[in-house]
């Protein structure tokens, strides 16, 4: 198996947890807020560490989303409900409960598009949320 380029059908996919997909997501989420950083100009470690927390911390995302919220389709739409909807046991803090609800449906649905094999429309998706 190919991890790298994925394609898991909607059978599969739909036996996976919210909380699943998210815990995926949030890998997928840092590992492309990591690239942006290194592409753009970020260069010691200390650096990218602190900038990549205005990135990746609840409420920031929680910012983010507002910005792709309007282009998802149906199905994008449906996979971020069931995420926002997942019950989670604890809210870290410095994020509300509606701030850590709305970036777990983020990285659930970055998990989603990850495991469906849709890396054009993560990009897409990123590079809106990025746009200053």
């Amino acid at each position: 198996m190919d991890y790298f380029h994925l394609s898991a059908g909607q059978d599969h996919i739909g036996q996976i947890s919210s909380l699943g997909l998210a815990y995926l997501g949030d890998g997928v989420y840092e590992l492309m807020v990591r690239a942006y950083l290194c592409l753009h100009g970020k260069a010691t470690n200390k650096g990218l560490h602190r900038a990549a927390l205005d990135y990746v911390a609840a409420p920031a995302q929680a910012r983010r989303i507002q910005k792709i919220l309007p282009v998802l389709t149906e199905e994008e739409r449906q996979v971020f409900r069931r995420g926002r909807n997942s019950h989670t046991a604890a809210v870290p803090k410095g994020a509300s409960v509606a701030q850590y609800h709305a970036a777990t449906a983020l990285e659930a649905l970055f998990g989603y598009l990850y495991l469906r094999g849709e890396t054009e429309r993560l990009n897409e998706l990123f590079t809106l949320m990025m746009e200053e």
